[in-house]
């Protein structure tokens, strides 16, 4: 579903049960608790000012982000989305995925970063939120190149992009200051060009899943 904004913004992307929306005001409590329950989940690969986690991520936190998210997107510079599963008709936010950092012209660009609830990792969620959100940036929202920038240790982020055959590229040495330290990150990154051809990124997953079963 289409929304009237920029370059495709607003708007809700879904396949099977997972669903990609808008962040809404109400979403506050859901996305504190998320957070604060997956803290040694997240903590260790996420950049964060100084302070407790529980008050970096409360729901006055939510709020800030929240305006910043909007504000962000509204300029065409990044495309949040909260990550949902529908199961039994019931919605519930389990994660996050933004294309962010987009620049245009020449360029057509951005940065993909996601998390997801520990309690639902293993179940595709994020292979197919990422391959959701690519193809509408490729097709819907002009950009051209998607990177995404994971530190070594991270396997589970990392094997996300890799089977989604997201290219390595580089390796940034103390690419940014996460958890007391500058830490090292690998840099990966997809074009438009090569997922199109194969019906885009979606339907490359499908494919991946299908020969698994």
């Amino acid at each position: 579903m289409m929304g009237d904004g920029v370059l495709g913004w607003p708007v809700v992307l879904s396949d099977g049960p997972v669903r990609l929306r808008p962040y809404r005001r109400g979403d506050a409590a859901d996305w504190s608790a998320v957070r604060r329950r997956n803290e040694q989940w997240l903590a260790p690969w996420e950049s964060a000012p100084p302070g407790p986690w529980y008050e970096l991520n409360s729901p006055d936190a939510f709020r800030y982000l929240y305006r910043d998210q909007r504000r962000q997107a509204r300029r065409g510079e990044s495309l949040p989305f909260a990550v949902c599963l529908v199961e039994s008709g019931v919605e519930r936010l389990v994660g996050h995925l933004n294309i962010g950092n987009i620049v245009r012209r020449a360029f057509c660009s951005g940065y993909a970063g996601y998390w997801v609830d520990s309690a639902v990792a293993g179940r595709g969620v994020i292979p197919t939120a990422l391959s959701l959100a690519v193809d509408h940036a490729f097709a819907v929202a002009g950009l051209h190149r998607i990177e995404i920038n994971i530190r070594p240790e991270n396997a589970p982020s990392r094997r996300v992009v890799e089977k989604l055959g997201f290219r390595e590229e580089a390796y940034h040495h103390r690419y940014m200051h996460i958890a007391g330290a500058w830490r090292d990150h690998i840099g990966y990154a997809l074009t438009s060009e090569e997922v199109l051809v194969e019906g885009g990124l979606l339907a490359r997953w499908r494919r991946l899943q299908a020969t698994r079963r």
